[in-house]
Order: structure tokens, then C-alpha cells, then sequence
């Protein structure tokens, strides 16, 4: 049985997805981008302040389903531009504990949703 995950502290979907799904152990989270959950507005006066958002909501996201980022497993970065790669990952890393990484991507693309910098989704296990 699968089970939706949704919390009022990470933005709501801006499309026909969920913010996560949790099936048996495995949480499967949708892509996010840097959307303040209270407003909706988009948070990107720097790379770092863009990233540091999406990184909170991903740890809301993983919250509301009783897990943390020591859970996840695998994690896919996007970026508009590979410049930023430093400031991303250097954000990223603060997130996490050393020496529990996730496996992981860093993808350049060619545009984001709403012409965002960066965007990350991550599947977790309990």
C-alpha cells in the first residue's frame, strides 16, 4: 500500500504529483525547488539562499514521513548552470552527516520549473 506524504511546511505541489510517497519503507520525494511553503514565492537572491531553501523542504518533507536525511539513500540534483556546483553541493553537504551520504547525480539541464537554479528529489528508507 502506498501512502501519500504531504505537509503545509514544504510548498504544495504546483502540479498533478504529491510532494512524496511512501511505500512499504522506501519514500520517494518529488523534485522541489527553492518555494517558500507560507507564500509561495520563490527564494533566489543567491545560489546559496535558493539551495538552503529546497534543502528545508526537503527535510519538512522528510519529517512529516518520520525520517531525516540519515535515511536517505539516493538523491538527484538538477542545475541550470554546472557554475553552481560548489555552492550547491557546499549547502548540500551541510545537510548531511559525514560519512552517511546518499548515492548520488548532479545533472545540468537546460531549464527548471518556474526558471529555477536548482531543484533536488531524494528517496529515502527507513
Amino acid at each position: 500500500m502506498k501512502k501519500i506524504i504531504n505537509t503545509p511546511n514544504s510548498p504544495q505541489p504546483i502540479g498533478p504529483y504529491n510532494q512524496a510517497i511512501l511505500k512499504n519503507n522506501t519514500l520517494f520525494i518529488s523534485g522541489q525547488i527553492a518555494l517558500d511553503p507560507k507564500t509561495m514565492k520563490l527564494i533566489n537572491d543567491s545560489i546559496k539562499e535558493e539551495t538552503i531553501q529546497v534543502m528545508e523542504n526537503l527535510k519538512n518533507i522528510l519529517s512529516e514521513a518520520r525520517m531525516n536525511f540519515s535515511d536517505v539513500v539516493k538523491t538527484s540534483i538538477f542545475l541550470s548552470n554546472m557554475d553552481n556546483f560548489n555552492d550547491v553541493n557546499n549547502v548540500y553537504g551541510s545537510y548531511l552527516n559525514s560519512g552517511e551520504e546518499p548515492a548520488r547525480e548532479t545533472i545540468a539541464v537546460k531549464t527548471l520549473p518556474m526558471n529555477v537554479n536548482v531543484e533536488i528529489s531524494m528517496i529515502a528508507m527507513k
